[in-house]
């Protein structure tokens, strides 16, 4: 599973940063990574210097095998809760279309 961070002008995209937006997905996403091929995480703070209830905001679009993208957004106060929210959101919409899949099957 490759993963792939981008990031804003107003959020520092640091090494550790990108280590630690990989880890997170890589841990939310660990028992469908097999059927995942792409991970696009795009990081966002719309306010910039300013602070806001929810201003920073992580879309992140996984590619799953022969299907179409599966794209989630979180936004929060934190960029680290926005990570962790879209993570969390990602596992679970994964988690439902393959469910459906091998039902199918």
């Amino acid at each position: 599973m490759q993963i792939q961070v981008n990031t804003d002008k107003n959020i520092e995209g640091s090494e550790a940063f990108s280590d630690y937006v990989k880890a997170t997905v890589t841990k939310a996403l660990s028992h469908v990574s097999a059927h995942v091929t792409r991970v696009e995480v795009h990081l966002n703070d719309e306010n910039g210097a300013k602070s806001g209830q929810h201003d920073k905001r992580c879309m992140m679009e996984a590619r799953l095998e022969g299907r179409q993208p599966t794209a989630v957004t979180c936004e929060a106060a934190t960029i680290e809760l926005a990570i962790v929210g879209a993570a969390d959101m990602l596992k679970s919409s994964l988690e439902s279309t393959l469910g459906r899949l091998h039902e199918h099957h």
